[in-house]
């Protein structure tokens, strides 16, 4: 074999499509395809979405199909940012080949992924949710009756050192400049003198009800899942607890309580339910302590909806004076069902699943830090999250893995115990085992593995 040598580059003036290279793919994307292509997903989201599309007039746009398939692959391959969304799928062979797109044709820049959202309204993502959560009852996975409600936090694409003051506008420098002048006198601070004064200063606390951030002013300002203080939102996650599809994933500013959410959350999926023509009613909601409270307990109650929510440790005795008795019967049922040993069960089963899901889209999947900006886009976005989560579990059910990572997991487990069984089969060779032995063996080696 002679040496090969790197040769400048010189671009080719015609190359033949014949000639370029081709991929096979990557098994799990050609198998989502399969998926999506069976259940007439992209002839059903066009439809869709022309109403927001001239019939004629202007040129035309990537398709639905692509945009959503992008959104997917940020799931997936964990990318937070269209920005990296876009230059993944320009770099791979086998995301090209996902996404529909030649090698002769330019991949959908991150300008054209938000002209597309921009465009297509929250209805629409709903409509892809609802489409999906169909596609998981068609499969077989879906129950409904039980559900398990958690929330976590995002962190919003703003700064804490770029708040302002509701009232006034001023930013914090002003607002320390301003404070030093009234209670001092001091005239033209220094930098430096402002910084010591804010160290020295007490009333330090800033309240969503006197700052906002100018460039989202969405985002309210709170402490993360890591115990950092920032602007963040509030992402609530309702699932069904067999199956763990998600069946809403509703946004709500930061300092929206866990209790006053609650219900609004649980009506939501059963909305989804209904809209996607799923014949299911849920009767049972689980959470934890933070959603317990007297009035949420009363609503569910008055919607047919059981709740197993645990209490919080009271301070003292309970007092019931001016407690209606459908709130006071609604609060002693609650407490009778979290004693039984049902309640325990679902509470071992939401504890490890809801935050499973948690796990999947905003961590490995990259929706922990929005990159946009606005309750509704961020909204958008995470939805396609969970329509993602929800099919990896579809794919899991009818091909046995549901991330391209798994995926890989497998192969390199079958990797790793492959010189094992050529070990254990030459070892049986030369103590002369029957040869239909070691084919049997080989068979259920290869299985289990």
């Amino acid at each position: 074999m002679a040496l090969g040598k790197r040769r400048s580059e010189q671009q080719e003036m015609w190359v033949a499509t014949t000639s370029l290279p081709k991929s096979e793919g990557h098994v799990f994307y050609r198998k989502l395809n399969e998926v999506l292509a069976e259940a007439g997903f992209d002839r059903w989201v066009e439809k869709k979405c022309r109403p927001y599309y001239h019939d004629h007039l202007g040129r035309p746009s990537i398709p639905p199909g692509v945009y959503f398939r992008m959104l997917l692959v940020g799931y997936f391959e964990g990318i937070g940012s269209q920005r990296g969304i876009a230059w993944r799928c320009g770099d791979s062979l086998s995301l090209r080949d996902f996404l529909g797109i030649p090698l002769v044709e330019e991949t959908p820049d991150h300008s054209s992924l938000t002209r597309v959202r921009d465009r297509l309204p929250l209805e629409v993502h709903t409509a892809v949710f609802q489409w999906v959560l169909k596609l998981a009852a068609e499969k077989g996975l879906l129950r409904g009756k039980t559900v398990a409600v958690d929330a976590t936090t995002l962190e919003a694409n703003a700064a804490m050192k770029t708040i302002v003051r509701r009232d006034t506008g001023e930013d914090w420098n002003d607002y320390l400049r301003r404070l030093l002048q009234e209670r001092e006198g001091v005239e033209n601070p220094t930098d430096e003198d402002l910084r010591r004064f804010d160290r020295q200063r007490k009333d330090k606390r800033v309240s969503n009800g006197e700052w906002m951030s100018p460039t989202d002013q969405d985002s309210r300002i709170g402490k993360m899942k890591d115990g950092r203080t920032h602007l963040m939102y509030k992402a609530e996650n309702v699932i069904d607890l067999e199956s763990e599809v998600v069946l809403a994933a509703p946004i709500y500013p930061g300092d929206q309580g866990d209790a006053d959410t609650l219900v609004d959350s649980v009506m939501e999926a059963q909305t989804n339910l209904w809209d996607a023509k799923i014949d299911t009613e849920i009767k049972e909601a689980v959470a934890d302590k933070g959603y317990h409270a007297t009035a949420t307990l009363e609503l569910a109650d008055s919607l047919n909806v059981r709740t197993y929510i645990p209490e919080r440790k009271p301070k003292g005795k309970r007092k019931w004076k001016n407690v209606s008795a459908d709130a006071r019967r609604a609060f002693i049922n609650n407490r009778r069902r979290t004693r039984g040993a049902r309640s325990k069960r679902l509470q071992r089963k939401r504890s490890e699943r809801v935050e499973r899901s948690f796990a999947h889209m905003c961590d490995t999947g990259g929706a922990r830090r929005s990159w946009l900006r606005g309750i509704e886009k961020v909204q958008k976005r995470y939805l396609i999250a969970a329509v993602a989560r929800n099919l990896g579990l579809v794919l899991r059910k009818v091909f046995g893995i549901g991330t391209p990572r798994g995926l890989q997991a497998a192969g390199g487990v079958v990797c790793s115990v492959y010189p094992l069984w050529i070990h254990i089969n030459g070892f049986l060779r030369r103590r002369g085992a029957d040869r239909s032995l070691t084919d049997a063996f080989g068979v259920a080696f290869t299985t289990a593995a």
